[in-house]
Order: C-alpha cells, then sequence, then structure tokens
C-alpha cells in the first residue's frame, strides 16, 4: 500500500499531531508552536520527527531562524487546517443544538465592505444573536483569500476578486458600487457642476497599488474614454494617511463609493463613473458547508446588502 493511501494516512495521522502541524507552521518556530498548544518542545519535535519517518518525507525545513514547511507538509498543513476547521464547526454545531444559536464566524474584509456592509451586518447580528462571535480580519485580497481556503477564514466580504483568484472559491453578488472620485472640501474642481475624466487626468492623486480591482477599474475609465491615465501619484492602501493627504493638499483620489460617504471633510466631485461599477459580495469556500453561525450571519448581511443595494447612486442592484 502507497504510504500516501487514504486508509495509511488515517492509521498513522493524529489529530493533535494536525493541531501541532498548523500551529508551527503559524508560527514558523517548533518551540512556539508547542506552547500555544502547552506541548514541551521534546515532546512536539519527537511528534513531527514520528510522523515524517512513517510518511517517509520531510515535512519541515530546519534553520537556526525557525522551520519552513516542504511542499509535503504544505500539503498535509493546507489539509490539516480544513479538518480542523470542520471539527470547529462540528462542535459550534452541537452547541448551537444544545443552548440555542452560539459560534464564532471568521470575517476577512476588503475596504469596499469596512465601512457599512460589515459594521451594520456586525451590529444587527449582535442585536438578534448574541450569541455569535465575530473576529474581523482586515486586509487586501492577495492576504485573505489564501487564509479563506486553509478555513482560517470563514468568509471574505468586498469587491469580488478577478477570474484568476477565484479558485476554490465561490461568490455571491450582493449589490453593485460604484467607483467616487474624492478631493478635500473647497478644492478647485469641487465648484464645478460637471467634470469630465480629461479634467482630472493632470492632476496629483492618490492611487491604489496596481495589483487592486480598484486601480484596474480606474485606469479602464480612463482609457476607455480615450485618456491616458494620470502620472502624478503616490500609491497608498491606507485610509489614514490618504485622508490625511486629502485634507491637506489638492490630491485627488478614487475610492468605492459607500468609503467616500463617510470621510469626513471630502466631497464626492461631480464626475460620472457609473460604468466602473463592481461587484460587491461575499466570497466563501466552494464545496464546504459553512456552520450554523456563518449560515446566520450571511443570512443578516444579504438583508444589509438589500438596504445598501437602494442607497447607491444607480440603486445598485446585486441582481
Amino acid at each position: 500500500m502507497s504510504r500516501f493511501h487514504e486508509n495509511f494516512l488515517l492509521s498513522r495521522l493524529k489529530l493533535r499531531q494536525l493541531k501541532l502541524l498548523a500551529a508551527v507552521a503559524q508560527e514558523g518556530n517548533i518551540l512556539r508552536g508547542s506552547q500555544i498548544l502547552n506541548i514541551a518542545q521534546p515532546a512536539a519535535t519527537k511528534s513531527i520527527k514520528e510522523l515524517e519517518e512513517a510518511l517517509g518525507v520531510q515535512l519541515f525545513e530546519r534553520s537556526s531562524r525557525g522551520v519552513t514547511p516542504t511542499l509535503y507538509g504544505d500539503v498535509i498543513i493546507k489539509h490539516a487546517k480544513l479538518i480542523l476547521t470542520q471539527l470547529r464547526h462540528a462542535s459550534e454545531e452541537l452547541q448551537s443544538i444544545e443552548s440555542g444559536l452560539s459560534g464564532r464566524v471568521f470575517v476577512g474584509t476588503l475596504l469596499a465592505a469596512s465601512p457599512t456592509l460589515l459594521p451594520r451586518s456586525l451590529a444587527l447580528l449582535r442585536a438578534r444573536r448574541p450569541g455569535i462571535a465575530v473576529t474581523v480580519i482586515e486586509g487586501t485580497i492577495d492576504k485573505l483569500m489564501p487564509s479563506l481556503r486553509t478555513g482560517d477564514l470563514d468568509v471574505v466580504l468586498g469587491r469580488l476578486p478577478d477570474f484568476r483568484e477565484r479558485e476554490g472559491l465561490e461568490q455571491e453578488v450582493l449589490y453593485h458600487e460604484p467607483i467616487a472620485i474624492v478631493a478635500r472640501q473647497g478644492h478647485p474642481l469641487a465648484e464645478q457642476q460637471e467634470i469630465s475624466l480629461a479634467d482630472l487626468a493632470h492632476q496629483a492623486w492618490i492611487m491604489p497599488p496596481s495589483e487592486t480591482s480598484l486601480r484596474r477599474q480606474l485606469m479602464f475609465a480612463f482609457r476607455r474614454a480615450g485618456i491616458e491615465p494620470p502620472v502624478d501619484a503616490i500609491e497608498s492602501v491606507s485610509i489614514l494617511t490618504n485622508h490625511s493627504l486629502l485634507l491637506d493638499s489638492d490630491m485627488l483620489a478614487a475610492m468605492p463609493y459607500q468609503v467616500a460617504t463617510v470621510q469626513p471633510g471630502l466631497t464626492i466631485l461631480p464626475v460620472d463613473m457609473e460604468a466602473t461599477a463592481s461587484r460587491i459580495g461575499a466570497t466563501m469556500r466552494a464545496g464546504v458547508t459553512p456552520s450554523a453561525a456563518a449560515t446566520a450571519f450571511m443570512g443578516i448581511v444579504r438583508e444589509v446588502a438589500e438596504t445598501l443595494s437602494a442607497e447607491m447612486p444607480s440603486g445598485g442592484s446585486g441582481d
């Protein structure tokens, strides 16, 4: 029988070993990983060594700086996290049956969901389902999607990723949101009744990074209008930094509409950007049944999204 055969793995792998592998990979260090699980380092090292000998492969590369998973280790750790996540879901559902709906939901949020969709959903969840705890992780697509795939997150809310980033994931469109072009109140352009993209091309800008969907949409809007995109730009994803820069200068920035509406001291310029409307929604793992807590949370997210859809300039329906 192959050492990688299903029955072989079932007979060799133990849940405590899977927890240990996940903890060591997270910390990049056997000592710190063992401390998380209250295991002595020698016992942790021995357990990993025994598993490597049973499988006939090396799971970690050792160095003076710690440990790094090998290709074999990456595979085992990825599936270990998924197994442990499903066990957490089972535990939560059993507790829900016993004492009413409870549990914990791990939510990743992108910029577009942070100002309104997520906060309103969390407030409504707390009012209706106080037994459900939520952990929110903010980040960019390149950071959140890997965590979603390994089960560290239950759902990611925000601008839906491009096709190349969808493998193993499923998307649900909640509404469409246009880009807003913003400047400080009192900016010379804010006095104009109508502004074209040509008026903006030679302004100083704060741009999202080139790898983001927001940046690609903005560049597409300029090029579709036959205008060269702005070149005088600072790249930044920091909301606080961008807000301060905009207040203290005549720079412009592109933001999701809902983000722009909650920035004090800024104004949305009268530029027609409806063609840049993007899909805002939820991304989850494909083929995985969410926990009862995550299901309850998503029900509330959909309810809030309906209200937000009606608030968009073009009534951004997700249909």
